[in-house]
């Protein structure tokens, strides 16, 4: 185990207690639009379906394929090395991971941003319609909406937790452009930062009925020196529905997040 696992045991630990099992979802309710085998279960290997107006239909509800894998590490299938940080942000993930990540936003329950609340194990529901998609976290019980109206992304807009987001189609991929997060946000556990200057470009495609792939750029010249990005994997968890998730109920993180 590395020296930078090892200082991060406590959010290894915070991270795990978020995955949630199936039978905590709402009971089990067989969807309309997904193809079967003959004993009834969804034909997960099937081509996926399509919209009434041509296009792939990302609809469902989505689980990180591996659950803390990008969540702890956005840039787990790279070398330190290869990480494009500036100096400001080299100093800012030292001094997070130095710091066992005590200041994680998620320890104080505020919303994570994107790209880290795509790979959080809760999962999220994705409604899918022409001039918008819906993606229904579970985590922090959070919406985000990707406009494909044809509107453009906003200039001097305030800064959000979630940021504004725009889509649209490449042929069977949807891009999506997010921009105006406020910089609060993590990208990931670890502590990979975000300004208020950061650019995340989306392209999800979906191969089959039960699989999502998700390319995901950063651009950020406050933090980072080029463009970096990673693949993202999702599973369809067919049949099932998200549960409302208040992490300011029960949140006991904060006295245990102490720090060096």
């Amino acid at each position: 185990m590395t020296q930078i696992l090892k200082s991060l045991m406590p959010l290894v630990a915070f991270a795990l207690l978020l995955t949630v099992p199936a039978s905590a979802q709402w009971s089990s309710y067989p969807s309309k639009r997904v193809p079967r085998t003959k004993d009834g279960k969804v034909n997960m290997a099937a081509k996926p379906p399509r919209t009434y107006y041509g296009k792939t239909d990302l609809s469902g509800f989505w689980l990180p394929t591996n659950p803390v894998k990008y969540l702890l590490n956005f840039a787990a299938d790279m070398k330190d090395s290869d990480i494009p940080l500036t100096p400001a942000g080299k100093a800012t993930l030292n001094a997070r991971i130095a710091n066992n990540g005590k200041d994680h936003p998620g320890v104080s329950c505020l919303p994570s941003g994107i790209p880290e609340k795509l790979s959080i194990p809760d999962g999220l529901k994705i409604v899918q319609t022409e001039d918008v998609t819906l993606m229904l976290h579970e985590s922090r019980t959070i919406y985000r909406q990707i406009f494909t109206d044809g509107r453009k992304l906003p200039t001097n807009a305030q800064p959000m937790w979630m940021g504004y987001s725009i889509g649209h189609w490449e042929g069977t991929t949807f891009v999506v452009e997010t921009i105006g997060q406020n910089g609060l946000t993590w990208l990931d556990m670890r502590g990979l930062p975000g300004s208020e200057s950061l650019k995340v470009t989306e392209r999800y495609t979906r191969p089959t009925v039960g699989h999502m792939l998700i390319d995901v750029t950063i651009e950020d010249p406050v933090n980072y020196t080029k463009p970096f990005k990673s693949t993202l994997d999702w599973t369809l968890l067919p049949d099932e529905e998200p549960i409302e998730s208040i992490c300011e109920e029960n949140n006991k993180d904060p006295q245990h997040m102490v720090g060096k």
